[in-house]
This record gives structure tokens, C-alpha cells and sequence, in this order.
């Protein structure tokens, strides 16, 4: 019952909207200003589960339900917050309070879960991360981190990964425009291995193309400009929110190349690990991002630490605030980077 707690942000954001003004921006200060602060007072854990406790864990049904309940929490906040912007009249200030809660709504609770779903074997779960990944302009990242960033993590290949000494502003560049266009080649590839036609229902790329103008447009027809402009710009914040996890889980960590020309297998090495409990548990354990990668099929529940991984001194929500100020991220994190591994 501890991942209800993952429920804060939309819930936090939604009071705030609702009671406006300042509140507006409820949620953008719990997330970026008092989780930080609070990953600095609740202790890690590195404890690791039982064989008995992983079989439980796993029959349990509710570990998804809680997943799946995000989709009418995303979808719900979205519309509340719409309506809004679409029949009351807010200030510039008020209306960027809005864009910012909405926006981590998005990301944490849309984007973050969607990321769970996409990897999981059931038809429906993966339907609904791709419905959840709709709001932040983001459905081409199913296909780009399934069949791009997992093969080509922490290498030059991977416009997901982060190089070494990169800021997180340069890493945004990279990665929105890299993994779009990477997800294209992705599918023009899978298109060709399996004789599809560019109109074929397996043509992803090309459906959540239509798909996601559609949702903007129905934005538009809905809820007018104003809604128009919140929804899109709302969106751009929470792929942000998952470009700044991506840039903290990766930054300057290198596969080797072996003498084959091939890298080296992906390990518990090539992502950073974080064991704080509130990071742990506000992000469905992705901050034990080294055991995703090492064992991609893995629940969440049951996602585990290694000790060689490498370690953050913070939490995500602290670590991405310190990655907003690139000279104090480098001071940080360059020196807890294997020299061999740096890119």
C-alpha cells in the first residue's frame, strides 16, 4: 500500500488548480521543492526480497491495479485542468501554475507509468501505456526505448543516454529530436523486416502520428486556445520531466567496445542506482534503474539492488533538481564515475 503515495502529485496538483492563485503551483513545488527535502530526512533501503517474498509480491493483483489506475487519474486531471483554463478567466501568472502542476501530473503519473506498461507481455497493459504517453506528445517513445534505448544504452548510438560533462539542457536537444528520429528508423526497419505497407495497422509511427494530432485538435475544438495552448504546453513539461530521469540515470556512464567491434553485454554498471525510499517509492521503483536494464521484464515490485552499480549520493527528485545547475551536477556526480566508464 506504500506506492499509494505515488498518488500525491495528481492529488496535490488537482487541490491546487482547484483552490487557484498561488496554489496553482502546488504541485510543481511539492515535486521539484518539498520531495527533495524530504528524500534528505527518509532513510535508503537496500534491502533486497526473499524468494517468498518476490512469489507473493508477483501474485498480488493490486501491484498492477495501481498502474492502471493512473490512466483515469492522468485523463482526469487533464480534463479538470482544461475545463478550467477553458471557462475561467486566469492571469499569465496563474495560467503557468497550471501548465507547471498539469505538467508533472504528466510526467510522473503518465509518462513514468506508461514506461512500466510498455514492457510488460499483455496486449491491454501495453495499451495502456501508450495511452498514458498521449498527453506528453510522447507515443513514439514506446517504440524508441523498446527496441532502441535497451539495445543501445550507454553508448554513442543511444541519444537517451547522456555523455559525460553534457548538461541536462544540451542532453533535452539531443534526446527529443535523436529518439524521434531514431523511432522513424526504428519502424521503417520493422516495416521492412515484416513486409508492411507505410498504412498498415502495425505501422506505429505512423497511427500515433494521426493519433496525436488528433488530440490536439480535439484539445482545440473542446476547449478552445487557451486549452489548446495549456494541453501542449503541459506536455512539453512532463517529457521533460522524463528527459531530466533520463539524463540522471545514465549521465556519462559507457559500455565498453569489445574487440569484436560489438559493446559489451548491458549490465548493473550502466545505470545509475538510487536506494532512497521516497524516490524508491513516488517513482515505482525506477530509481533501481540498474536491475530495469540488467532484467527489463522485471515487475517493479520486484526490481532489486546491486552493490556494483554505481550509487547516487541523492534520490531522483533531489538528483534532478542538481542537474538544473550543470557546475554544481558536475561537481557532484563526475568524481563518483568510473574512469573506465566515462563518456
Amino acid at each position: 500500500m506504500k506506492y499509494l503515495l505515488a498518488y500525491c502529485v495528481p492529488l496535490i496538483s488537482f487541490f491546487g488548480i482547484y483552490l487557484g492563485g498561488f496554489w496553482s503551483y502546488a504541485g510543481i513545488i511539492f515535486v521539484f521543492g518539498i520531495l527533495p527535502f524530504l528524500e534528505l530526512i527518509f532513510p535508503k533501503d537496500e534491502k533486497n526480497y526473499s524468494e517468498a517474498e518476490i512469489k507473493n509480491k508477483l501474485k498480488n493483483r493490486l501491484f498492477d491495479v495501481l498502474l492502471y489506475l493512473n490512466v483515469f487519474i492522468v485523463y482526469g486531471m487533464l480534463f479538470f485542468a482544461l475545463h478550467k483554463v477553458a471557462t475561467v478567466p486566469l492571469s499569465l501568472v496563474k495560467m503557468i501554475g497550471v501548465i507547471l502542476s498539469l505538467g508533472v501530473v504528466l510526467g510522473s503519473n503518465g509518462i513514468n507509468v506508461a514506461h512500466e506498461l510498455g514492457h510488460r507481455d499483455k496486449l491491454y497493459e501495453r495499451v495502456l501505456g501508450k495511452l498514458l504517453l498521449i498527453p506528453s506528445h510522447y507515443t513514439h517513445f514506446f517504440i524508441e526505448h523498446n527496441h532502441g534505448h535497451h539495445l543501445h544504452v550507454s553508448t554513442p548510438e543511444d541519444p537517451s543516454s547522456a555523455r559525460y560533462n553534457q548538461s541536462v539542457y544540451a542532453f533535452w536537444i539531443q534526446t527529443i529530436f535523436g529518439t524521434y528520429i531514431k523511432a522513424w528508423q526504428i519502424q521503417t526497419k520493422l516495416n521492412k523486416m515484416e513486409n508492411r505497407s507505410f498504412l498498415s495497422l502495425k505501422n506505429d509511427m505512423f497511427w500515433f502520428t494521426i493519433i496525436q494530432i488528433s488530440y490536439l485538435i480535439a484539445t482545440y475544438y473542446f476547449f478552445g486556445r487557451i486549452g489548446f495552448l495549456v494541453a501542449l504546453l503541459a506536455g512539453i513539461v512532463g517529457l521533460l520531466l522524463l528527459e531530466t530521469i533520463n539524463y540522471i540515470e545514465h549521465y556519462g556512464l559507457r559500455r565498453n567496445r569489445l574487440p569484436s567491434g560489438r559493446y559489451e553485454r548491458v549490465s548493473e554498471k550502466h545505470s545509475w542506482n538510487s536506494n532512497h525510499v521516497l524516490g524508491r517509492i513516488m517513482l515505482y521503483e525506477l530509481t533501481r534503474h540498474s536491475d530495469h536494464h540488467y532484467k527489463s521484464q522485471k515487475k517493479y515490485q520486484i526490481l532489486e539492488y546491486h552493490d556494483v552499480s554505481p550509487q547516487m549520493p541523492f534520490g531522483y527528485p533531489t538528483s534532478m533538481v542538481l542537474s538544473f545547475f550543470p557546475p554544481l551536477w558536475f561537481a557532484v556526480m563526475n568524481k563518483r564515475i568510473p574512469l573506465e566508464m566515462k563518456t
